[in-house]
């Protein structure tokens, strides 16, 4: 009888569960591009390909000029230009500084390997939520599944840690500062493509085919946007930083943050045209729960905070071109100034962030801009920059 030595007898027993000769113990390659778009299962698999430029829109990749760290798309070719051959990969706050092209363009036609969740971005085969990236070749590839993941909207941070660890700890205006460089390098969406994003970031949780008005509180159905005043039952873009402090038009990028979009009827957002923020006056029409005056504008209780926080966001991301501030001041003209500050502050603490202005805040994140209003996450942040 034959005398199996012990490196032999171990060769046999792997090769008899089909593992010894077989690489896919170890780790299945990465998919192609075509293979990701084809596989959009919601699966955690890792994908190869040439870094081609950076997503703006469904149809849009840019290749210079990158506004920001927070996607990229890849090809399995470095000089495709069809976005319906590429694959749009979702950049989250850990590996932008590594792998955004803001930060990194000599990556472009570099082939990497990407690791995350075969789900659609910007409505486009997509991969997000990354878990790892790496020049191709260079570190062993996940193993690729095929079990079908079920992925949730991300919760708001509730510490310092992770997205906004650099402003842990800090207050005045170096939280300020802080807040700005994480806040300020976002996903750019234009001004047409607000219509369709408030429909989703401000859709009434007990209708999916309404949006919630935010100065009369109203249920108005989704279809019924566009329209100037006086037409009946339309909604439009309401500004909350009005677009004349400062004089940024609509498609700018300031402009175009839903961070301060809202939906409202044509003819209160007409009312509140550029009126800066304070308490007092008289109802409004069509809105009979806000306040209005010949220099100032009371939204309805159940949305004070609301405005307040959208205008903190504004003052901290805007530190340029043009630089918003706040000041305790009304009928502020065409300055870059919203007030009153000392109001906002007690709007603030008075109205704390509710259910859909937190999911508001998480969609804008997940879906859309890819950054959040830290005033949502730390309500009390505004105290320590501006008390």
């Amino acid at each position: 009888m034959a005398r199996w030595s012990p490196l032999a007898l171990v060769i046999a027993l792997l090769a008899a569960v089909g593992l010894y000769g077989s690489t896919a113990a170890v780790a299945a390659a990465p998919l192609t591009v075509s293979q990701a778009i084809s596989q959009q299962s919601g699966a955690s698999a890792t994908v190869r390909g040439y870094v081609v430029g950076q997503p703006t829109a469904t149809s849009t990749v840019i290749r210079s000029g990158f506004p920001d760290d927070n996607a990229l798309a890849l090809a399995d070719s470095a000089s495709e230009t069809g976005t319906s051959r590429m694959i749009y990969v979702q950049i989250t706050a850990d590996f932008r500084a590594s792998w955004g092209l803001r930060s990194n363009p000599s990556l472009m036609g570099k082939q990497i390997d990407v690791t995350g969740l075969l789900t659609a971005y910007f409505s486009h085969a997509g991969l997000k939520t990354p878990t790892a990236f790496a020049f191709a070749g260079t570190t062993p590839p996940p193993t690729t599944t095929t079990t079908p993941t079920t992925t949730t909207t991300s919760a708001p941070p509730s510490t310092c840690e992770s997205y906004y660890a650099a402003a842990c700890g800090k207050s005045g205006a170096a939280l300020k500062t802080a807040l700005n460089s994480i806040i300020r390098n976002h996903t750019v969406i234009t001004y047409g493509e607000v219509w369709e994003a408030l429909k989703v970031t401000d859709q009434d949780p007990n209708n999916s085919n309404n949006v919630i008005l935010l100065y009369s509180g109203t249920s108005r159905p989704k279809s019924s946007n566009g329209g100037g005043s006086g037409v009946p039952g339309q909604w439009n873009r309401e500004h909350v930083w009005a677009k004349s402090h400062g004089q940024f038009v609509e498609e700018s990028v300031p402009g175009s943050d839903i961070h301060h979009l809202r939906p409202e009827d044509v003819d209160v957002n007409a009312d509140r045209g550029s009126l800066d923020f304070d308490n007092g006056g008289n109802p409004v029409d069509e809105a009979p729960l806000s306040r209005i005056d010949g220099d100032s504008f009371e939204p309805r209780d159940a949305v004070k905070g609301d405005v307040a926080r959208m205008l903190f966001y504004m003052a901290v991301r805007y530190e340029s071109g043009p630089n918003l501030e706040l000041n305790n001041s009304v009928n502020n003209g065409t300055a870059p100034y919203m007030g009153k500050l000392s109001v906002l502050l007690q709007w603030n603490k008075q109205d704390p962030p509710d259910a859909f202005e937190k999911r508001r805040n998480d969609v804008i994140y997940n879906s859309y801009q890819h950054n959040r209003n830290p005033f949502i996450d730390h309500s009390n942040w505004a105290d320590l920059i501006w008390s």
